[in-house]
């Protein structure tokens, strides 16, 4: 399928669509002219290129005092021109004491976060700092990685047998087969949205120095991000030894959310993958996206055994932009629940108390 079109629907948003310049566009989106809106996309490298080079990975935080104090955390900034800066200036995270907002909802996850994405300030914590197991919420890092590295994103990827298991990963059913094409923009966008576990293994596997460095650089961008209770042991989520806590993944949610890429591709509710000889039909694993109703701006679902259900969010609640986590729910329905109280919940807190 190396010059097949794909359908591919609301993962370009509008304003990322106008940053692009005119020639990108073009070369980016033609228009079906059918009513439902849909675009057809050809993913060159230049196009992919240019998509995540648009990216100003820079996260603003208020200057202001913390009330209860501060923690600090670096970030990697990585300017349009594809440019790292490797010696960031550390930001100050505010931490607030959320005893103060009355009528704090109870939610059924281990562990919650919602955080003011713009200044900081927490405004709902239960166990943010516990390390536990973080399920397929580790493809947010992967995406981070893959958008860093600036591959050919046309590039074709063969899926192997042995991206469908790793040593002492849990098992998984998937939709694809050894032997299914497609290519890296694709495999990123099925492991984002659909949280198929071989794609995610075969980022890995296909990129430079193969899953051993990738893994590195995994556990690299976490340092840098100041993500201390963090650790990665491979790209998927399936393996209980990868950690995090809802603060860390707080940071990295913040940091994701710079990357259009990552935004769009996280938040597209459904994807026809012509496959060649088949088309495999894909839908969000976040009903909150599939259901429409909320801004949510980047999301990620997970879940094994150990870690129950979690997913990450950032959304734009009464104007506010906010991060929602949520690790270890006992349901996919509770994790849902959980989500819907605690924004609603935002919704209608003043922006600054």
């Amino acid at each position: 399928m190396k010059k097949s079109t794909k359908t591919l629907m609301n993962v370009l948003s509008a304003s990322v669509l106008l940053s692009l310049s005119s020639l990108s566009f073009a070369e980016l989106v033609n228009h079906s002219g059918g009513s439902s809106g849909q675009a057809s996309i050809n993913w060159s490298s230049d196009d992919a290129s240019k998509l995540l080079n648009s990216d100003s990975n820079v996260i603003d935080f208020d200057d202001e005092p913390a009330i209860q104090g501060s923690t600090t955390i670096s970030t990697t900034i990585r300017k349009s021109n594809g440019v790292v800066n490797t010696n960031p200036q550390p930001q100050k995270v505010q931490i607030f004491d959320t005893s103060k907002y009355s009528n704090q909802p109870s939610v059924n996850a281990r562990a919650a976060l919602v955080m003011d994405a713009q200044t900081g300030e927490v405004l709902y914590s239960k166990n943010t700092n516990t390390a536990m197991p973080i399920a397929s919420i580790t493809k947010l890092m992967t995406a981070v990685v893959i958008a860093d590295a600036n591959l050919n994103m046309s590039e074709e990827i063969t899926l192997q047998q042995s991206d469908f298991s790793c040593s002492g990963c849990k098992s998984s059913s998937s939709t694809l087969r050894a032997g299914d094409s497609m290519n890296r923009a694709e495999a990123l966008l099925v492991a984002l949205m659909k949280s198929e576990n071989p794609a995610a293994s075969a980022l890995a596997r296909t990129y430079p120095g193969g899953r051993t460095a990738f893994f590195a650089a995994m556990n690299a961008k976490a340092k840098s991000l100041g993500m201390h209770s963090t650790h990665y042991v491979e790209s998927t989520g399936l393996h209980p030894r990868n950690v995090s806590s809802a603060r860390d993944l707080g940071i990295l949610v913040s940091a994701a959310s710079q990357y259009s890429l990552i935004r769009q591709f996280s938040t597209t509710p459904s994807y026809d993958f012509n496959l060649g000889y088949r088309v495999l039909k894909s839908n969000n694993t976040n009903a909150l996206v599939r259901n429409g109703g909320w801004n949510i701006n980047i999301s990620k679902t997970g879940y094994i055994n150990e870690a129950g259900r979690c997913v990450v969010m950032h959304t734009t609640l009464n104007n506010r932009p906010a991060v929602v986590v949520l690790l270890g729910a006992p349901t996919s329905q509770a994790r849902t629940n959980d989500a819907t109280r605690l924004m609603s919940w935002v919704s209608q807190l003043p922006k600054r108390i």
